[in-house]
């Protein structure tokens, strides 16, 4: 008899994972053509009535704070995505903790508190987080929350990058750069720039474009720039879209292409670069009316692949 109540009772326990996990993945699904209602519903569903949560029920709480505090079932409502965060937060979720300390952050939960804000990003940190740990190094970094402390923001960025965390990566090859905290160096800012670029950081890849086009501690290098910016460009980094088409305006590691150049300009002048705007209109002087036609053309059918492609 008592094995027939365990056993009945395990397989409850089964069929009642297997449906929690059924739910998860109608509201994934749900998310993915933005059904956010039927998503809510159903991250709801899949964390109903449970005092001990697994790992796929505390995504789902956090998933729900999420939904709060982006407004996609209504208006925005800070206070209830805090409630669904410190529901999973307080079960060891790191990502539910990470925004409890954003939200801290930036004062969507109250006035920002940047000392609330540290403790729960090292909290998930000390739980291995390597994003939390990022985070916590730039919270010394800028003394917020905490004393200023360059040697502490490295130790904690050297934490996250051990997890291969190219935002760890970029910030330590800052440091390296401006010599905060250590001996300025610019060999090392470029090293920790190219692990984090290799793992397609666009903040790095331009950066270190930056770097090879200007000749700072390397030789310089317009072809390599030329590489490195247009890696940055194809994600949207509106910066190396603006040096990439000043590059092709002036020939440099490239052969001059006008059309080329007013398209990268036009891309970053839309998105709000201010030198791309007025590179845009030097060069158009430059150009007839068909290659300005031209140009805008192709800058229209780049932003439609989302700056892939492109060049």
């Amino acid at each position: 008899m008592i094995v027939r109540v365990v056993l009945s009772l395990f397989l409850s326990v089964m069929f009642l994972e297997a449906v929690q996990a059924g739910d998860i993945e109608d509201a994934n699904d749900a998310i993915l053509i933005k059904d956010y209602s039927k998503a809510l519903s159903k991250y709801k569903d899949a964390v109903a009535n449970n005092a001990r949560f697994s790992a796929e029920q505390m995504f789902a709480q956090e998933q729900i704070g999420n939904m709060y505090r982006e407004g996609l079932v209504g208006n925005k409502d800070y206070a209830e995505a805090m409630r669904w965060y410190k529901l999973a937060a307080e079960q060891g979720n790191v990502d539910a903790q990470i925004n409890i300390g954003s939200m801290h952050k930036e004062g969507l939960a109250g006035n920002k508190n940047y000392t609330e804000a540290l403790q729960w990003y090292k909290l998930a940190a000390t739980l291995g987080s390597a994003r939390a740990q990022n985070l916590v190094g730039g919270m010394y970094s800028a003394g917020e929350g905490v004393i200023q402390n360059y040697s502490e923001a490295m130790r904690w960025y050297k934490m996250a990058a051990a997890q291969a965390d190219s935002n760890a990566q970029f910030n330590i090859a800052n440091l390296y750069f401006d010599g905060n905290g250590v001996d300025r160096d610019s060999a090392e800012a470029v090293r920790w720039h190219r692990l984090a670029a290799a793992q397609g950081n666009p903040k790095s890849q331009y950066n270190l474009a930056v770097i090879y086009h200007n000749g700072q501690g390397v030789i310089q290098d317009y072809a390599e720039a030329l590489v490195l910016y247009k890696q940055a460009a194809a994600q949207g980094h509106i910066q190396a879209q603006s040096n990439l088409g000043y590059m092709y305006f002036n020939g440099q590691g490239a052969l001059q292409n006008y059309i080329k150049a007013h398209m990268w300009l036009n891309i970053a002048a839309a998105g709000g670069e201010s030198i791309a705007i007025k590179n845009r209109e030097i060069g158009a002087a430059r150009m007839t009316s068909q290659q300005v036609a031209e140009a805008q053309r192709i800058a229209r059918e780049c932003q439609a692949r989302n700056f892939k492609n492109c060049d």
